[in-house]
């Protein structure tokens, strides 16, 4: 009995301190991130034609593109042929700036991945077709 009487004076005891470790110590303020930086075109052997080209540019050369897809600053276009798709990402290099594109994919029509530079080479000669 007196075991029992002195478990529960330190479960009373430890309360107190219990209930300080869940309280916060301080506040906290939401700490404001700057705007992620848009990524620069790289050069890529094959893609010169394409990477930091505009939107326009890029329609003069392969033609309107069968997607125009908006998200923000940012913009995503695709161009399609019977060899394969090109997707182009396009972002403003600076704040007010044009938007030119900092990526590039390609794929087959089917899905499977095909060299980005043999991609826009074929659309490119295709365009010259036209």
């Amino acid at each position: 009995m007196a075991f029992q009487f002195r478990v529960r004076q330190a479960s009373i005891a430890a309360l107190p301190l219990l209930l300080i470790s869940c309280a916060p110590t301080a506040t906290t303020q939401p700490v404001a991130t700057p705007a992620a930086a848009m990524p620069r075109p790289v050069p890529v052997a094959g893609l010169e034609s394409v990477m930091g080209r505009s939107a326009g540019a890029l329609s003069a050369q392969f033609g309107t593109p069968i997607l125009d897809v908006r998200e923000g600053s940012a913009r995503k276009l695709q161009f399609s042929g019977p060899a394969c798709v090109l997707d182009v990402y396009l972002y403003p290099s600076e704040q007010g700036r044009e938007a030119v594109v900092t990526h590039v994919d390609a794929r087959l029509p089917d899905g499977r991945d095909i060299d980005r530079a043999s991609c826009v080479a074929a659309l490119l000669a295709r365009g010259a077709e036209r």
